[in-house]
């Protein structure tokens, strides 16, 4: 049995409308990513950076990587992203091995390595998502 998964691209969902930021001076000489985790506490440093790699947040108009340095003045947008463990499992065609169906009970043969529900770092190609498909 083969699986077909399909990707979910979840940066291209927007989690709330952009935010424009200017770097205060007291952050002056600091990284990028720290400087964003100061004035956006709300998220991990670690996905600040992965917007930054992913071009939602741009310095002064411009990509620029998470180890650039700010001085403070700066302009900052930010293009939130939603978060993957709050939109949901989103249905996904996978092929499946069907045993039996009826109007009360559906039994898979699920094979090895298919994760059965949506997790951290498993949000997709999940048993859970195949049978909302």
């Amino acid at each position: 049995m083969t699986l077909a998964r399909k990707p979910v691209d979840y940066s291209a969902t927007p989690a709330a409308d952009s935010l424009t930021l200017t770097v205060p001076a007291d952050l002056a000489g600091q990284r990028l990513d720290h400087a964003l985790a100061v004035l956006l506490p709300q998220f991990s440093r670690s996905r600040l950076a992965q917007w930054i790699r992913d071009e939602r947040i741009h310095l002064e108009g411009v990509n620029a990587a998470p180890k650039t340095r700010v001085w403070g003045g700066e302009q900052i947008a930010v293009a939130p992203a939603a978060d993957p463990a709050m939109t949901g499992p989103a249905a996904e065609a996978i092929a499946l091995d069907v045993v039996h169906e009826d109007a009360a009970l559906l039994v898979v043969a699920k094979p090895a390595g298919l994760v059965v529900h949506p997790g951290s770092g498993n949000w997709t190609g999940t048993l859970l998502n195949a049978l909302l498909a």
